[in-house]
């Protein structure tokens, strides 16, 4: 017999799908009226602008996508909006996490994909679909061998780069993410003029990799600081003798993809944002209006389209709408490109949205310049974060994204941000920060901004940024005993691998402790930043654009942050951005030619 509640479940769940058929065939039908104006208005649609598969963005993503359905026998083109292609990836340090991949087995790493499943499933907590994360784990490495064997990249791994939460079952301490090795810019010719530009330039005369700046920033204080820098310098005067243009980490990234898709013979047609999708009678997506070189196109795409836009970094109303306040554009190191038209798309063709109130955070400094993202700043001995009371509020070496969502979480009243980091002229006579070296006095514009201050007093300097001096007095007495015991009891900062990867193994008994008692004292003005949004339209296993009843837009495949993450709120490693990212436009562009029998 039926109980009267699991009837009335079931009638709940019909009457819902219903719903949701419903709002999803609305959206499509208001998504048809827009396309069929623009239709309307439109170039008509020669031989020159059919093709199987339509990519739309030429980030990581996209590129990775276009290659992979190339080389599967498909015609492809790729619409960029901005004038340069890579986007926020060619920004990028471009860690790449993919577990067993044949660089890291190669390297002796030990890694098994049963240990990859289980860490992954436990560092992200039940925020993606089992299938997902399956697709991804065992398509990754396939992926990393394809790029190889199609394009000039190789990889390298980030030896000693732990996982952000290593000490779960299935982490490794010791890394396991990849990176670029140095590329020849020259191989671009002149496309490579078209190449975004990095979020922080390389300082010249150096060559370095991403895996390098741990112990750059250490220069000052130790040897195997100054041998690494000793080796940035060789390769780059190797690299002139050869005459060569070095890129590495986010430019070789996007140099060597493009570089692929040039040897494929897919064009790359920047300066032509998305308009919308077409579709036909059924449904299902058969292409994209463009705009370009002043006309609308209508391009046809006879297998599907692709998204690859990227998130809505530089959308503040989308921002202000989705996420948590304080929020901005003007703190974000995304490509200024991502204005979520790809999603904005998605959505009025029916596509669900998930994690739109999520980025890829990270602690930041809003300089006069643009924002700068604190990686080893708040790590290294020395170093603590304060609110607006003046006290300790997060583990400071923590992963970055937990550190905004802590953030968020404990200073909820938006007013209670900026929050401090305060440091002492020990630290800043042992450690680079940013790109000022060690000892070396900061920039004057920082402190005529106000994102810097400086006083010979913790009084001073407490009056300055607006905190009770007492309590910041107090909570750097506090953590000074903690550094000399060796043990924060507040916050376990250095207790995890990942919190001593950025630290200074001179310091004892603790690497990530030492104490603040070396005036002037210095405070930094730390926002909520990022490296881009993570939330977009849903998707499935095969990279499929699904609507909120689940069912999949014919036509429609999304990779990048144009789709909600499979990291859900969590960032496992690093290049839980990039890696997800190729793999699911590796799959897109497979699953495209598998269903098109190629």
């Amino acid at each position: 017999m039926i109980s009267q509640k699991n009837s009335f479940d079931r009638s709940k769940n019909r009457r819902q799908l219903i719903k949701n058929t419903a709002l999803a065939g609305a959206a499509v039908s208001f998504s048809r009226l827009l396309s069929g104006k623009f239709e309307s208005e439109a170039k008509a649609a020669g031989e020159d602008n059919i093709y199987d598969v339509i990519v739309v963005g030429c980030g990581a993503a996209g590129m990775t996508a276009a290659l992979t359905a190339s080389k599967r026998g498909l015609s492809v083109l790729v619409v960029e909006k901005a004038k340069v292609f890579g986007g926020s990836t060619a920004r990028s340090g471009a860690g790449i996490w993919i577990r067993n991949n044949e660089v890291i087995l190669s390297e002796g790493v030990p890694d098994s994909p049963s240990k990859a499943a289980i860490y992954l499933e436990k560092a992200v907590a039940g925020e993606s679909s089992k299938e997902k994360q399956t697709a991804f784990l065992a398509n990754g490495p396939s992926m990393i061998s394809f790029v190889m064997n199609n394009s000039p990249l190789k990889f390298r791994f980030m030896e000693g780069y732990s996982e952000y939460y290593p000490e779960l079952e299935g982490g490794l301490p010791n890394g396991s993410s990849l990176e670029p090795e140095q590329i020849n810019g020259k191989i671009l010719g002149d496309e490579l003029k078209n190449l975004n530009a990095p979020y922080i330039p390389t300082p010249p005369g150096v060559v370095v990799f991403g895996g390098d700046y741990k112990w750059l920033n250490l220069v000052a204080v130790s040897a195997k600081g100054v041998g690494v820098a000793a080796q940035s310098v060789a390769r780059f005067a190797r690299a002139l003798l050869l005459g060569q243009k070095p890129l590495t980490m986010g430019q070789a990234l996007a140099a060597g993809l493009r570089k692929g898709l040039i040897d494929a013979k897919v064009p790359v047609w920047l300066n032509t944002p998305l308009v919308d999708f077409q579709f036909d009678d059924a449904g299902r997506v058969t292409g994209v209006t463009v705009e370009r070189d002043g006309e609308t196109l209508l391009l046809t795409a006879k297998r599907g389209v692709i998204l690859s836009s990227g998130g809505f970094d530089h959308n503040l109303s989308m921002r202000n709408q989705y996420q948590k306040q304080p929020i901005g554009i003007d703190w974000t190191v995304g490509a200024k490109s991502n204005t979520g038209d790809g999603i904005l798309a998605g959505e009025r063709a029916g596509a669900a949205l998930d994690l739109m109130d999520d980025a890829w955070w990270g602690p930041s400094i809003p300089l006069p310049d643009g924002p700068y993202f604190c990686l080893a700043e708040r790590s290294l001995p020395g170093s603590i974060l304060v609110n607006g009371e003046g006290v300790r509020f997060v583990n400071e070496g923590a992963p970055y994204t937990d550190v905004v969502h802590t953030m968020y979480d404990q200073n909820k009243d938006p007013a209670s941000m900026p929050v401090w980091l305060i440091t002492d002229q020990t630290y800043r006579n042992r450690y680079l920060f940013k790109d000022v070296l060690a000892a070396l006095p900061l920039p004057k514009a920082w402190f005529e901004a106000g994102v810097a201050f400086k006083d010979r007093s913790v009084e001073g300097l407490a009056e300055q940024i607006g905190v009770p001096a007492d309590a910041l007095q107090s909570t750097i007495d506090r953590f000074n005993g903690f550094a000399r015991a060796g043990k924060d009891l507040d916050f376990k900062r250095g207790d995890s691998a990942y919190d001593r990867y950025y630290t200074d193994p001179a310091i004892k008994p603790n690497s990530a402790l030492a104490e603040l008692s070396n005036a002037p004292y210095y405070a930094f003005k730390i926002v909520p930043g990022d490296l881009g949004t993570k939330g977009g339209v849903r998707t499935d296993s095969r990279s499929r654009v699904l609507r909120a009843n689940g069912s999949a837009i014919e036509g429609l495949y999304a990779a990048g942050n144009v789709s909600a993450s499979i990291m859900g709120h969590s960032y496992p490693a690093a290049g839980s951005t990039i890696g997800p990212a190729m793999t699911f436009g590796y799959i897109a562009g497979n699953d495209i030619a598998d269903s098109a029998g190629v």
